[in-house]
C-alpha cells in the first residue's frame, strides 16, 4: 500500500474517533447540567465554628488519623 493511503486512513480514524467522543461530552455536559448525573460518594465535612463549646467537631472516619499516616508532625 502507499504511505500516503496510510496516513489519510489513520487521519480518517481519528478523525471519527474525535467526533464520536465530542458527541459524547455533549450529552455528559447536559447530564451534569441537569443534575440527572449521580456521581461517586461526597463527604461532608462539619465547619468548625458550627462545633458545640466545649468539644470539637467530628471528623470522618477516613480522617481522623491523619496526623499518624502523614508521620504525625
Amino acid at each position: 500500500m502507499d504511505k500516503n493511503v496510510i496516513v489519510a486512513v489513520v487521519l480518517g480514524l481519528l478523525l471519527v474517533i474525535s467526533v464520536v467522543q465530542a458527541f459524547q461530552l455533549s450529552a455528559l455536559k447536559e447530564k451534569v447540567a441537569s443534575g440527572a448525573l449521580s456521581g461517586g460518594s461526597r463527604v461532608s465535612v462539619p465547619v468548625a465554628s458550627g462545633a458545640p463549646s466545649g468539644g470539637s467537631p467530628s471528623l470522618p472516619s477516613n480522617i481522623q488519623n491523619l496526623p499518624s499516616m502523614v508521620g504525625g508532625c
